[in-house]
């Protein structure tokens, strides 16, 4: 999968394509440079999957868990702030992933041991002219 993201105003159309891929609730692992759009990105899909909560950046609650109109979970989470991995086991993060719901990963790096086989990797990049492309890496 290989999307591209020539503006802002086509990341809601951008986010409902992506999600044309899953028939059920993933792990999404989203890799990118700081200020790349991952979180953006994440409440698009959010917004597409008709979530009633506000999406914000778990940067410093580390997870965000949101509502969904038919009352699935989305859980967002963002380990930037982790040490090791020993502090994403102290967190919960495996019982998460094993839970059916939406996961949502930035800066997935220090746990991706823990990661199912079934995560889908994402990586997001900046290119010429602030085109983001979006590109599955594993």
């Amino acid at each position: 999968m290989e999307l591209s993201i020539q503006s802002i105003t086509e990341i809601d159309n951008i986010a409902k394509k992506f999600l044309k891929k899953f028939k059920e609730p993933a792990i999404i692992a989203f890799y990118g440079e700081m200020g790349v759009g991952k979180t953006t990105f994440i409440k698009a899909l959010c917004k597409e999957l008709s979530c009633t909560d506000n999406i914000t950046s778990p940067t410093f609650s580390i997870i965000n868990e949101y509502n969904t109109k038919t009352k699935q979970k989305i859980y967002h989470f963002d380990l930037y702030r982790l040490e090791n991995i020993q502090e994403a086991i102290e967190i919960g993060l495996e019982e998460y992933l094993y839970s059916g719901d939406w996961c949502f990963i930035e800066w997935p790096e220090i746990a991706n041991s823990l990661l199912p086989e079934r995560t889908y990797h994402i990586k997001i990049s900046e290119e010429e002219n602030m085109i983001r492309m979006i590109k599955n890496i594993k």
